[in-house]
């Protein structure tokens, strides 16, 4: 990996917006491993990033101690764990252009379901549940474990539950902390961590310091519905460019 302004071009926006996402408009986040996969392999992405989302988790919960929903996360903690597990044994296993599919997938497949969800607001909030969120808190806990891209399994088990911003928010930020931490050893043990990585991460830990703040102040004060047009719009759009270079070299 050459640390050039290309690097730096792509890499910053991508821990900005995930500062971002941690600080203050949970989802977002999920876009970091698609930006970063535009000039790296998912792997080498989903290395960098993790103890940048480390050390966001543990200024976030400062942010926000308290203020989560204690139900769903001892539903979503233990369900993202089991994940975890999945995905620590199957890694191996999976080619680097069928992780980019997936993220592109999941990048498209959320970004679809954000804008045809129409009549969403008329329907009464749903409930904690021990099998949704067992369900989808186990694919959030492999989703992140592969590419960091749990927030948007968790996304469609909370937000039918039209809970607080703020209690989504904490409610997000506290799980990931738990499952980003669980997922250290695993990336230990299966060498994803190498010097390259760890010096592009050392680089960019000022800029996600900047990020999560940015991420608090604007939770505050910006209207959420402009803000995620645009993310909403990025996500689509990086998701399918992946899914075209990964299939395309797939089937090269």
């Amino acid at each position: 990996m050459t640390f050039d302004i290309t690097f730096f071009a792509v890499a910053v926006p991508a821990v900005i917006l995930t500062g971002i996402s941690k600080g203050g408009f949970a989802g977002m986040g999920s876009m970091a491993v698609p930006i970063l996969s535009l000039i790296m392999l998912p792997t080498m992405a989903t290395a960098l990033m993790l103890p940048i989302l480390c050390l966001m988790d543990v200024i976030a919960l400062w942010t926000y101690w308290g203020k989560w929903h204690a139900l769903n996360m001892r539903i979503l903690v233990v369900a993202g764990v089991i994940g975890i597990a999945i995905g620590t044994i199957t890694f191996r296993y999976l080619h680097p252009e069928a992780i980019r599919i997936m993220i592109g997938v999941i990048a498209v497949v959320f970004a679809l379901r954000h804008w045809l969800r129409s009549s969403a607001a008329t329907r009464e909030p749903t409930q904690p549940s021990i099998a949704k969120g067992g369900f989808w808190g186990t694919i959030a806990g492999f989703t992140s474990f592969v590419s960091h891209a749990g927030a948007p399994p968790v996304a469609i088990y909370l937000l039918p539950q039209r809970l607080d911003k703020t209690v989504y928010q904490a409610t997000t930020v506290t799980l990931f902390l738990a499952v980003n931490y669980a997922k250290i050893g695993p990336y230990y043990f299966l060498d994803l961590f190498t010097r390259e990585s760890l010096l592009a991460t050392a680089s960019l830990l000022p800029v996600a310091v900047v990020g999560i703040f940015l991420g608090v102040w604007l939770h505050h004060r910006v209207p959420e519905k402009w803000f995620f047009r645009i993310a909403y719009a990025a996500l689509f759009l990086i998701g399918t460019k992946l899914l075209i270079d990964g299939t395309t070299a797939l089937l090269a």
